[in-house]
């Protein structure tokens, strides 16, 4: 099968693999890479601290992604209590340095291995049920997470939380934004290679239909099993970082909202794109950190026209917390997403990544069948 950027024309695929020079030539695309690579990387440098932070959250929050794409878009399983392991992960790698007093360099891995470990425990209870119940199923792992495991003062230190400072060598927002980027290019990496290799393939069959996948020798339980454990080392590490990148892990933020942000993301993204859902996320994610700004903003406008002002008074009674818009936000991207661009924000993507590939831009790309049935990779028009 092929991954989500293999969505070039069939006549365009065959003349690439002849050999033949694509449309615009490399050069164009090799600069045009870098062009905008370098200017990514500028602009982390040239922004301030704060922002800086919130730019390296959102490469965390795009990992996320990717581990959530690994179960809805690759096993076709849904999960409610994705927090849960970011949580866990975040946790662990703060008790590490905390606690254990390790550093950086194995409170990431430790962190990685038990979103892992919670994700094969989660995983092999939940082997032979899928759908609505085992979305109920992660529902309550995440909510026991929340109640039990996230309040244990051993290893959380209770309601005061773990502190987790940062290695000396990126104590800088920006040089951890960095660090986030460099993790977030490892984890794409393992992604692509992981869809292209057979266990990979082996996912998406059991996908695609259990009985069909058992009856070609594929073991279910196996490969159910190893998504799970890659999506929760994925999620685990997200945690890991995450917890370095706020400086203190208390259990508040990893609740259900939590939770429902990373489907939305995810599914906004566009299941069927890696592309997509690193751009969804890292979207879901400022609009996190930046909507607070936005409303207080639109709030003081309306303070400045006399007739409204009542109007604005009232906003703030109703919606004292703007971060609760966040969730309705998203829900209101994703009817947008579903009606209009079933593939999500990586079909609106597909003229650009089908170019960068060595294909024509074409905007009819955009509207062409995506073949929106779970995640699938193979999303050739």
């Amino acid at each position: 099968m092929a991954t989500d950027l293999d969505i070039t024309h069939p006549m365009e695929a065959v003349e690439t693999d002849l050999g033949g020079p694509p449309h615009g030539g490399w050069t164009a695309r090799a600069i045009a890479g870098v062009v905008f690579g370098g200017g990514f990387l500028l602009l982390i440098g040239v922004v301030s601290d704060l922002d800086a932070s919130r730019i390296g959250y959102a490469f965390i929050f795009a990992i996320v992604g990717i581990s959530m794409r690994v179960l809805l878009g690759l096993l076709g399983q849904i999960s409610l209590g994705h927090q849960a392991f970011v949580g866990i992960g975040a946790f662990m790698a703060g008790f590490v340095v905390t606690e254990l007093e390790l550093d950086f360099a194995m409170a990431v891995p430790a962190a990685a291995l038990s979103g892992a470990a919670a994700a094969l425990i989660l995983g092999a209870a939940a082997l032979r049920i899928g759908g609505l119940l085992l979305a109920l199923v992660t529902l309550t792992f995440g909510a026991v997470a929340e109640r039990t495991i996230f309040l244990l003062r051993q290893f959380t230190g209770g309601g005061s939380g773990l502190p987790a400072p940062r290695p000396p060598w990126a104590a800088t927002d920006t040089t951890y934004a960095y660090v986030c980027l460099a993790f977030l290019v490892v984890v794409l990496f393992i992604d692509w290679r992981f869809v292209s290799t057979k266990a990979g393939r082996a996912v998406q069959a059991v996908r695609d239909s259990e009985r069909v996948a058992a009856s070609m020798g594929i073991s279910v339980v196996k490969y159910k099993l190893l998504a799970f454990m890659l999506s929760g080392f994925l999620a685990g590490l997200a945690g890991g970082l995450l917890a370095f990148n706020i400086g203190t892990v208390q259990a508040a933020p990893f609740n259900f909202f939590l939770a429902l942000e990373f489907v939305l993301m995810t599914v906004v993204g566009g299941l069927q794109y890696r592309s997509g859902v690193v751009v969804g996320s890292m979207f879901f994610a400022l609009l996190d950190r930046y909507f607070g700004n936005i409303y207080d903003w639109f709030l003081r406008q309306l303070d400045k026209v006399p007739g409204i002002r009542g109007v604005a008074d009232f906003l703030r009674d109703v919606i004292a917390d703007p971060g609760l818009l966040v969730p309705a936000v998203g829900a209101g991207l994703l009817i947008l997403t579903l009606i209009s661009f079933p593939g999500g924000i990586g079909q609106q993507l597909r003229p650009i990544v089908s170019w960068f590939r060595g294909g024509r831009f074409d905007l009819s790309l955009i509207h062409a069948d995506t073949s929106a049935r779970g995640g699938g990779e193979d999303v050739r028009p």
